[in-house]
Formats: structure tokens, C-alpha cells, sequence
């Protein structure tokens, strides 16, 4: 009889060891998708055909969600770009991940989702905007512009080397990235960073596009809102109306009798120098068709002898037409990226996103800029695709965040999300076929960026559900907003003293409350009757 098992044993030994060499090697099999980040900076959803056809066409970032998921109410943590940069890389809010404001510096020690890709046997890269200012860490490769960059002729540094690149930027950044993709090794997954500089302050076209845009555009319904109620935004210094006539609408001073904008600075700030540096960049056969076009517009603009609302809507339609045309060679460049994939058989395994740092003001409440929790800056653009995963054409409702990101790569990686990361992998969004997965019901912001920023945007933070919001704008002021989405969009009315909504405003400090207890922060807040600091907690 043993001598029956033993040989029986000795089989069914080598059949389970077969299965189980056949599931592993099934497991092997199975590829980790690529994934391709595509982040331009400051792109208002406003500007992109798929949430809105008012402003422009953009078939190419389009498609993205026709192949894939929009996602319609996407937020970020704080609306500015590098500490929106470091949440997208942590999927931590900006007080745990150190950096609050743009004179910080990211802590390159701490985990972000590429070095956690990396050590999975993913190829990691980097092209394109960084503005971290400490060295990028994580990464096989990268190659970045220095600071904000420019957009004509950018200087490129790598690990190695600093190079000037003739060309547009965005179409740079792209060849860039193409040829890192084409080089890689292709026995293993990638994760591509391609992040451009457009359509970021001060919206130099391209110059084969100088001519788009002739016609005027539509007029925000708020562009003259006069601020009632809202004593923060009433204090700010980002209107349209303060444009520099030289930097930001690209007059020479023949065009003009001074300077009377304001540009939002703080501290010493030459813009006719800033805008000629920018002019000795470019090459000769750049600088003609350049002056050719804007010498046309000073012209007309000399000529007109504009003031009061005509030279607000002059500026903003300069601005807007700009800021515009920047977006079309964005678009053209995710057109090139995404045929690219389609040519190297990639498409069908790649996570590809676009998205932008943070919103941005197209003249609504007379702004350009950001930083406010305002709908227009406090939401981005996100669209997702990955034909393996995520149903094409799919439109997602629920609340998803910057920091949602990283744990969303991680979790289709296969790679186990840190307990430190405070976003959600929104992957059950993508593969619910009914009923909806549990998801948030509020958003958390928090903009720290005063009295040093740019543009005299009060520090502030505050909570979003899917109807109402509640802010508090801090330090050298103490006052509240709240405001009902869905009987005002536009946010004119401030609700705060409205007994109506007493019970409301209860409800959302105690939400707002907790929120901040359950995410660690203790903001530093100036009591104005007292002189001295307390904990925002202990106020509500």
C-alpha cells in the first residue's frame, strides 16, 4: 500500500508544483499598465470643449474622456501651483507634506508615488515643469525647466547637463518626452511625468497661432462684480483691470504713455523689463511674426484711447484670446502623445490623465489668477483613460480631489497605498457597473500664500459638499462665507448672516471641524480682538 502512495504522493506533488508554477507565471503575465501624467498649469475646466464649448475646442485632450471617464467635480487641496505639485506626488494635504506656499521647498526625502512605482520595476520619468526647487527625486530620468520656465527657446536641466532648446516649449516638452518613451526599455512598465509650462502667466502663443481668435469672445456674466458681502475678495489684487500693460497684454512702450497696472506684485517689480528680456530670448525668425502681430494690436490700442469698462474689456479680451491660444498647441501636443501610444501598440495598457496643477480665472468676478476656494480656481480639469479598466465615455459626479492620484496609480499598479496617503484610489468610481461605491461627501481646502504672495489673496480655508460651501478667510481679517451652489453657481451672494441657513452654517463648522481634527491640522489663526493666536478648531 505505501508503496501504491508513495508514487501517487510524488504525482499529485507534481501536479499542484505545475498549478502553482502555472498561476504564477499567469500572475507574471499579466502587465502593470504604463501610465502617462500629462499636467499642464493654471488650465480652467472652462477652457476645455469636453466640460464646455463656450471658449474653445480642444478635440485631442477630448478624447481622453470619449476613450475613458470625466471627471466633473474635481478639486484640489490648495490652489497654487507647488504645493498643488507636491499633493499630486504625495496624496497628502500641503501642512503634512511641508509645502504650503511657493517660497517652500518640497522635502524630495519624503514617499511619492513614482519612488513606490520604482521599486516595482517601473521606468520612472520626469519632463517638464517641476518648480519644486529641491533636485526631483524618484526618478530613472528627468529633464525640467528652471523655475516657472519660459516659453520660447526654454532652458532644460537634467541630471547631467542644462541645455537651451530652441523651439516653443510646449511642443519641446513633447518631443522631449516622445523621445525618452522611445528610448525606454520596453520589457518594462513605465510612468511618464510630461508636464507643461502653458498655459501659465504671461500666455505667449505660439506664433503660427498669433492670428487665432479674431473674433471678440463672450464676456463672463461676473467680470464687474462689485464684491458686496465679501470683504476678502474685495481686498485681493488680481483683476483684469491691474493687468500690466507691458508683460501681461504685450505693449511696448511705444504703445502707451506709463505703466498703470499693478500685476498683482509684491515688492519691486519691472515689467517692461521683465517683457523685454523675454523678447531678447527669441530668435530672429521668431521676433518677426512676433512684432509683426503685436505691433498691429499697440496700434489699434493707441489709436482707440480706451477707459473706463472699454479698456476692461479691451484687457480681457488681450488676456483671454492669449491665454487661449496657448491651449491650442496643449492640445495639439496631447494629440501627438496620444497618437503615439496609438502607433506603438500602447494605448490599450496605458493609464493616460490630463489634468492642470489648479483652475484658473477667466474674467469671472473680474479676476484672472487663482488661489481663492471660488469654483473657477478651487476645481480642475481631470480626464482619465485606460481601456482596461475604465468604460469609455463614463461621466463621474462624486468628489474626487489632487491627492486622489497617487493612490489611484498605486492601486492599479498593484502596489500597496501607505496608510500616510490621505487621498482615495478612485478606481472603484471606474469599475462600479450600479450602485454607487461609499465615497466622500466634502472637500477640504486651505490656502496659506499671504501677506507674502502674489496678489494680496487672504490665507483661508473651508469646506464643500455637493450644495453648499463654507470658508473662513484668516490672519488680517475674520470673516465667513457661505454660498448655495445650487441656487448660486456664480458664489455673488454671501449666505453667512441669512437666518435661513442658520442651521446650515451650524452643521458645516462642526463638519469643518472635524474634518480638520481628522486630517491633523491645527491652523494658526489672528484674533482680531485679542491680539494673539489661537486654534481654528476652538473657534467653531
Amino acid at each position: 500500500m505505501k508503496r501504491f502512495l508513495l508514487p501517487l504522493l510524488s504525482l499529485l506533488t507534481f501536479g499542484c508544483s505545475q498549478n502553482e508554477s502555472s498561476t504564477q507565471k499567469s500572475k507574471e503575465e499579466v502587465p502593470k499598465p504604463n501610465i502617462l501624467f500629462i499636467m499642464s498649469d493654471d488650465h480652467a475646466m472652462k477652457a476645455i470643449s469636453a466640460y464646455s464649448k463656450e471658449l474653445i475646442r480642444t478635440p485631442n485632450i477630448d478624447r481622453i474622456a470619449q476613450e475613458g471617464a470625466l471627471m466633473r467635480n474635481a478639486f484640489v487641496t490648495n490652489s497654487i501651483c507647488a504645493p498643488s505639485r507636491a499633493a499630486i506626488l504625495t496624496g497628502k494635504y500641503s501642512h503634512l507634506n511641508g509645502l504650503r506656499d511657493n517660497r517652500d521647498e518640497f522635502d524630495g526625502s519624503q514617499m511619492i508615488f513614482p519612488k513606490l512605482l520604482k521599486t516595482t520595476g517601473y521606468q520612472t520619468y520626469l519632463i517638464g515643469k517641476w518648480h519644486l526647487k529641491s533636485k526631483p527625486q524618484g526618478f530613472d530620468f528627468w529633464k525640467i525647466l528652471i523655475d516657472q520656465g519660459e516659453y520660447y527657446n526654454p532652458r532644460l536641466v537634467s541630471e547631467s547637463d542644462t541645455t537651451v532648446v530652441n523651439g516653443y516649449t510646449t511642443d519641446v516638452i513633447t518631443d522631449e518626452g516622445l523621445s525618452v518613451l522611445q528610448s525606454r526599455d520596453k520589457s518594462k512598465p513605465f510612468v511618464m511625468l510630461l508636464q507643461h509650462k502653458a498655459p501659465h502667466r504671461n500666455w505667449q502663443p505660439n506664433i503660427k497661432h498669433l492670428r487665432l481668435f479674431e473674433e471678440d469672445l463672450p464676456i463672463p456674466a461676473t467680470l464687474y462684480d462689485d464684491y458686496k458681502g465679501r470683504q476678502a475678495l474685495a481686498e485681493q489684487d488680481q483683476q483684469i483691470t491691474n493687468m500690466w500693460l507691458s508683460n501681461d497684454l504685450k505693449l511696448t512702450p511705444d504703445y502707451y504713455e506709463e505703466e498703470t497696472g499693478t500685476g498683482g506684485a509684491v515688492g519691486n517689480a519691472n515689467p517692461e523689463a521683465s517683457y523685454k528680456a523675454m523678447l531678447d530670448r527669441m530668435t530672429p525668425d521668431q521676433r518677426v511674426p512676433w512684432d509683426a502681430y503685436y505691433d498691429s494690436v499697440g496700434l489699434a490700442f493707441k489709436s482707440a484711447n480706451l477707459s473706463g469698462k472699454e479698456l476692461w474689456n479691451w484687457k480681457y479680451q488681450r488676456y483671454i484670446k492669449d491665454y487661449l491660444k496657448c491651449i491650442v498647441s496643449v492640445d495639439e501636443n496631447v494629440g501627438r502623445v496620444l497618437d503615439y501610444l496609438e502607433a506603438e501598440g500602447l494605448a490599450e495598457n496605458t493609464i493616460v490623465v490630463y489634468t492642470s496643477d489648479q483652475g484658473f480665472y477667466l474674467g469671472e468676478h473680474g479676476m484672472y489668477d487663482k488661489r481663492f476656494m471660488y469654483e473657477e480656481s478651487f476645481r480642475t480639469p481631470m480626464l482619465i483613460k485606460y481601456p482596461k479598466g475604465i468604460r469609455s465615455g463614463m461621466s463621474i459626479e462624486e468628489l474626487v480631489m489632487n491627492i486622489d492620484f497617487a493612490p489611484t496609480f498605486l492601486d492599479y499598479a498593484g502596489v500597496e497605498i501607505p496608510k500616510e496617503m490621505q487621498g482615495l484610489s478612485m478606481r472603484p468610481l471606474f469599475e462600479t457597473r450600479g450602485e454607487r461605491p461609499e465615497w466622500r461627501e466634502s472637500v477640504y481646502y486651505h490656502y496659506y500664500e499671504y501677506p507674502h504672495g502674489w496678489h494680496k489673496v487672504k490665507r483661508h480655508y473651508g469646506i464643500r459638499n455637493y450644495r453648499y460651501k463654507l470658508i473662513h478667510f484668516y490672519h488680517d481679517v475674520d470673516t465667513w462665507e457661505l454660498y448655495d451652489l445650487q441656487q448660486d453657481p456664480q458664489e455673488m451672494n454671501n449666505l453667512i448672516d441669512d437666518p435661513k441657513y442658520g442651521d446650515v452654517v451650524e452643521e458645516l463648522k462642526a463638519r469643518l471641524m472635524e474634518k480638520q481634527i481628522e486630517l491633523n491640522e491645527q491652523p494658526e489663526i489672528i484674533d482680531l480682538t485679542r491680539g494673539e493666536e489661537f486654534i481654528g478648531g476652538d473657534r467653531l
